[in-house]
C-alpha cells in the first residue's frame, strides 16, 4: 500500500495547494464573503479527510526527490495572463487531485472515497460560481456607459429604449423601476434580460434582488436604506453581482467592507430623479477614484456636456438615466456620452503618464 499512500498524499497536498489558491483569489480580488467561506468549508472537510487516514503512512510514502514528474512541465503551466487564470487553474487542479483521491481512497475506505465524492462536486460548484464572478466582474470592470432605465422616462417602449441604447453604446442596462406592480416588473425584466443576453450586455435590477434571480440578471443594485449586501447576494446567489449606493467616501469604504462587487457615486449634479438628495458632487468622485479598489459608476445629472469633468476626476464609468430616456433618439445621445467619456479618458491618461514621467 506503500505507492497509494504516495499517491494519496502527493494528491493531498495538490488539493490543499490549489484550494487555498483559488480562496485568496475570491478573498482578495473578487472580495467575495460568500465564495471565501465555501472555500473554508472545503478545507475543513479535506482536513477531516486526510486526518481519518495514518499521518505516519502518508510521510512514509512521500518521496519528493524520487518523483519522476517534478521535472515535466508544459509550456501552458506558465501561461497565466491574469488572476482569474490563476485561480482557474487552480480550480482544475482541485477536481483533479479530488478524482485521484477519491478512486485511490476506496482501496482503503469506501466510506471515505464518498465523502470526497461529495466534497469533488462541491468543488465544481466553486469553480462554477468563482468562473462566473470573475467574468461578470471583469465585464464591469471594462464598462463605460450605464442606462438606468425607468419606464414612465422613455418615450417609447423601454425595451425598444433599452435596445438603442445598446445600439449607441451602454454596456449595463440597470433596470429602476419604483411604481411597477411585480407582475410587470417580472415581464420588463424578463424581456430585457433577453435582449441583453442577445448583445452581451450586462443587466442590473434596481433594489429588488427577489427579481433580478428570477430572470437571472447579472446582478442587483440596493441603496443605503435597501437590503445589506450579504442578504442581496444570498437571494441572486453568490455567482451575481451587488452593488451599493454611495453618498460619501465613508460609505464607499463601507461598501467595499460589505463585499459590494461595484459603487454607485453620486449624485453628482442636480437631477431630477433624485431632486432631494444633496449634490456629492466632483470632490467625492476624485475620493473614490483615489481610494476604492472596487469599480464605480458615477450617477445624478449627467449629460454629454459635463461628462469631461467626470473624466477629469477620475471618474472612468458613468449611469445616465434622464438625457438618455427623454431623447429624441437614445442612441445618438449614448454614443455622445460614450465618445466624450472615451476621449477625456484618455486625455486625462495622457497628462497622467506625462506626470509620471517627470517625477
Amino acid at each position: 500500500m506503500r505507492e497509494v499512500y504516495r499517491i494519496l498524499d502527493a494528491n493531498f497536498n495538490r488539493a490543499r495547494e490549489a484550494l487555498r489558491v483559488a480562496e485568496e483569489y475570491v478573498r482578495f480580488v473578487l472580495d467575495d464573503p460568500a465564495l471565501s467561506a465555501l472555500a473554508k468549508v472545503m478545507r475543513g472537510r479535506l482536513r477531516t479527510v486526510i486526518e481519518s487516514l495514518p499521518a505516519a503512512e502518508l510521510l512514509a510514502g512521500r518521496d519528493t526527490e524520487g518523483d519522476v514528474g517534478t521535472t515535466v512541465t508544459t509550456p501552458e503551466e506558465a501561461d497565466r495572463p491574469s488572476p482569474a487564470a490563476v485561480a482557474t487553474a487552480a480550480c482544475k487542479r482541485l477536481g483533479e487531485a479530488l478524482r485521484t483521491i477519491e478512486e485511490y481512497i476506496k482501496l482503503i475506505d469506501a466510506g471515505i472515497a464518498r465523502d470526497v465524492e461529495q466534497l469533488r462536486y462541491q468543488a465544481y460548484t466553486f469553480e462554477q460560481r468563482l468562473c462566473v464572478r470573475s467574468g461578470l466582474t471583469g465585464r464591469l470592470r471594462r464598462a463605460r456607459l450605464c442606462v438606468l432605465l425607468t419606464s414612465d422616462l422613455c418615450r417609447s417602449d423601454p425595451v425598444v429604449t433599452a435596445h438603442a441604447a445598446i445600439a449607441g453604446g451602454a454596456d449595463c442596462i440597470q433596470l429602476r423601476e419604483k411604481n411597477l406592480p411585480d407582475r410587470q416588473l417580472w415581464d420588463l425584466a424578463r424581456r430585457l434580460r433577453a435582449l441583453t443576453l442577445q448583445t452581451e450586455t450586462l443587466l442590473i435590477i434596481n433594489d429588488r434582488p427577489d427579481i433580478a434571480a428570477v430572470v437571472q440578471a447579472d446582478g442587483v443594485h440596493v441603496g443605503q436604506d435597501d437590503l445589506p449586501v450579504a442578504e442581496a447576494r444570498r437571494i441572486v446567489g453568490g455567482d451575481k453581482l451587488v452593488g451599493l449606493s454611495t453618498h460619501s467616501i465613508d460609505q464607499a469604504r463601507a461598501a467595499v467592507a460589505a463585499g459590494a462587487d461595484y459603487v454607485g457615486v453620486g449624485p453628482m449634479f442636480p437631477s431630477h430623479t433624485k431632486a432631494a438628495a444633496p449634490v456629492a458632487g466632483i470632490s467625492l468622485l476624485k475620493q473614490v477614484a483615489a481610494e476604492i479598489d472596487v469599480p464605480h459608476m458615477a450617477i445624478g445629472g449627467i449629460t454629454p456636456d459635463n461628462i469631461g469633468q467626470l473624466a477629469a476626476a477620475g471618474g472612468c464609468c458613468v449611469a445616465v438615466c434622464q438625457a438618455i430616456l427623454t431623447a429624441d433618439d437614445p442612441q445618438v445621445v449614448c454614443r455622445a456620452v460614450k465618445e466624450k467619456l472615451l476621449a477625456q479618458m484618455a486625455v486625462c491618461d495622457h497628462f497622467s503618464c506625462q506626470e509620471k514621467g517627470r517625477t
